[in-house]
């Protein structure tokens, strides 16, 4: 266990009590004026002196032992290790006629290396990979007073019927119904087309892909597109959204897809001709669900009731991972198994309520306790379990952790092999898992816990009940909305994975954190008093560097530690001149950029810097500036840094 730093209730010590005594003796006995080494007065004030000191010094250490205990009085508990999350896809390795179902509990890992143990994910619901074919099509215009119009004919006659309006225009769209709906599922689009909507960017054509949701268009993920903007033969991957569902659609009822015209950027081009679709095939070809970096434990039998109040019995694994839902227990009755439920605490809990307490890090399950009244009698805080009544805990979760924040794309190994699936990845990178809080944390929290009771006043309230809502996420930072408004914004930023800090997706705290945040600030904040819980600002970052290497340094050996070096310093999480992200609204000056890059090895001089303002969504790059000011909510991000090295 990490031992505490010794405090200092008092930190006066014998020189300190001497001088002490004998001002007062001054103040309270002026005919005493012997005050040398010599007098017996003074050998009585050295010796009481000298007892003070060493109690002083023993009361110094009883925080050292015991301050876990006092935490512990008032409620303050060590938080447990988070779980990263994570989406992972399951490839087919072909087009299935019937469905293909993925077990929850089923685990993905990532490679064995010959230091590390592979880290192991667990899908967290069952994903059914649902086939599906094309069965009709439809094109539509933006103007809503056209109804759509069906070309499913045309397509199987050969008449090659034109995707779009002719002339094309932004709004128009093309929709394709499928046999069913595929939530959740990879669908893959085999067109045929001619090359008649040419005049855009093949790599990049102006438009996007949705799905029906059951009472809108909800975007797709374009996986992979080799048409061309439909202006050649080729493949359309796309990732479904999970609330996909069917709908009417022209008389017809199909789960449908949209591919929809958009305006393109001032200088990029549109369509001048509409393309014209030869054919297109419809089939799934995998699925997405989500995953938990834990290890699901079910069906543990943790004990036998004595039929006392208190009564506590561990579980086989720990830490339990932090859950959105309560932990369940089960305790046998005559007619079956009952469920006990678990609550924070016993304060509100009654003798007939079947209520748990569970201890997240040590791995206890604990029943209410009896508590004498000042008459007398005693309270339970809590039914008791019968007496030889069997314990069980049906299912939780054990894990959690840093590691869990794997990169994109590791996550490739079957550790429950599902038939017909060849491959499974993740494609984006796992967040969200943060270790266990330490005894320093803990020791520093405690105080601040005593102070805010359960509520939101000042900022640094917001912030400390927003850590208690979401251990997991990296930083937190409560800021006024505006000047004399009682709107108050959470920043929060979301633990991400190692070299994944340069990913502006990532840094984007997931939806269900947020509400979990809002929800619990909600119950917490002064009445009229709004609180919004967002990402910061995130101020791109560009340095253009030119350096200078010393003899015997390769020059792509000093690209690289220079490149990574920025990425280090301009880093939301773990970046700044401390180490611990970059501060909130700091602004950037290109003189700091040379002490990061003049104290890397094999750096003979920095000869060039120039600083430039990016946008991480359009990429765009403004002037090269001396200093960047951000705002009170926002954050450096690297974007995109290059360095030249010559000799």
């Amino acid at each position: 266990m990490t031992s505490l730093p010794t405090p200092n209730l008092d930190d006066r010590r014998f020189q300190d009590l001497v001088d002490e005594a004998k001002r007062r003796v001054q103040q309270h006995c002026p005919e005493w004026t012997d005050h040398n080494v010599s007098d017996p007065g003074v050998t009585l004030i050295e010796a009481f002196a000298h007892m003070t000191d060493e109690l002083l010094y023993r009361l110094n250490r009883v925080p050292d032992l015991h301050y876990l205990r006092f935490l512990d009085l008032i409620g303050v508990a060590l938080f447990p290790p988070t779980a990263a999350r994570g989406d992972v896809t399951f490839w087919l390795s072909a087009p299935r006629d019937v469905p293909v179902v993925v077990p929850a509990g089923a685990q993905v890992a990532t490679e064995r290396s010959e230091v590390e143990d592979p880290v192991v994910f667990t899908v967290d619901r069952e994903l059914a990979i649902v086939p599906c074919a094309l069965t009709h099509l439809v094109t539509a215009v933006e103007d809503v007073s056209t109804p759509p119009a069906d070309r499913t004919d045309e397509l199987r006659d050969g008449k090659e019927p034109e995707v779009f309006a002719s002339p094309p225009a932004p709004g128009d769209a093309v929709l394709f119904g499928l046999s069913d709906a595929v939530p959740g599922c990879a669908v893959l689009l085999r067109v045929e087309a001619h090359a008649e909507g040419r005049g855009v960017d093949p790599r990049d054509p102006p438009w996007a892909w949705e799905a029906w949701n059951g009472s809108g268009w909800s975007p797709c993920e374009v996986d992979r597109d080799s048409t061309g903007g439909f202006n050649q033969p080729g493949d359309v991957v796309l990732h479904v959204p999970h609330s996909h569902a069917v709908s009417v659609v022209a008389r017809h009822r199909a789960g449908w897809l949209r591919c929809r015209a958009v305006a393109p950027a001032p200088d990029r081009p549109f369509y001048q001709r509409a393309p014209r679709l030869v054919s297109v095939t419809a089939a799934t070809i995998g699925g997405t669900t989500g995953a938990t970096h834990a290890d699901v434990v079910r069906g543990e039998t943790v004990g036998v009731s004595e039929g006392v109040p208190g009564q506590r019995f561990p579980l086989a694994r720990t830490p339990v991972v932090v859950d959105d839902g309560a932990l369940v227990v089960e305790v046998a009755a005559p007619d079956g198994w009952e469920r006990w439920t678990e609550v924070r605490s016993f304060a509100e809990s009654g003798p007939a309520d079947r209520h748990v307490v569970l201890d997240r890090v040590g791995g206890e399950v604990i029943f209410g306790p009896a508590v004498r009244q000042p008459g007398g009698g005693v309270r339970l805080y809590g039914a008791v379990p019968a007496k030889s009544a069997a314990i069980r805990v049906p299912e939780y979760r054990t894990g959690g952790g840093l590691r869990g924040n794997v990169a994109r794309g590791l996550l490739r190994v079957q550790r429950d092999p599902v038939p017909f699936v060849t491959a499974v990845t993740n494609r984006r990178p796992a967040s969200g898992g943060v270790a266990g809080e330490s005894v320093r944390d803990a020791a520093v929290r405690g105080p601040l816990l005593l102070r805010t009771r359960d509520r939101a006043v000042t900022a640094e309230d917001y912030e400390v009940l927003t850590r208690e809502a979401a251990p997991e996420i990296a930083r937190v930072r409560c800021v006024p909305a505006s000047p004399g408004s009682a709107a108050v914004r959470v920043l929060v930023v979301p633990s991400v994975g190692a070299h994944e800090e340069s990913d502006f997706a990532a840094l984007q705290p997931d939806a269900d954190v947020r509400g979990r945040i809002e929800r619990f600030l909600e119950e917490r904040r002064c009445v009229g008093a709004r609180v919004s819980v967002e990402p910061p600002y995130y101020q791109g970052v560009t340095v253009v560097a030119q350096l200078r290497a010393k003899a015997g340094t390769p020059e792509d050996v000093l690209r690289t530690r220079s490149v990574q070096a920025l990425y280090d310093y301009f880093n939301p999480v773990s970046g700044g001149p401390d180490g611990d992200g970059w501060p909130f609204g700091r602004p950037v000056q290109s003189g700091e950029v040379f002490a990061v890059l003049q104290r890397l090895p094999g750096v003979e001089l920095v000869e060039e810097i120039k600083l430039f303002g990016a946008n991480p969504v359009t990429g765009d790059r403004g002037t090269a500036v001396a200093r960047l000011d951000l705002p009170v909510n926002g954050l450096a991000f690297s974007y995109g840094h290059q360095v030249r090295v010559t000799r």
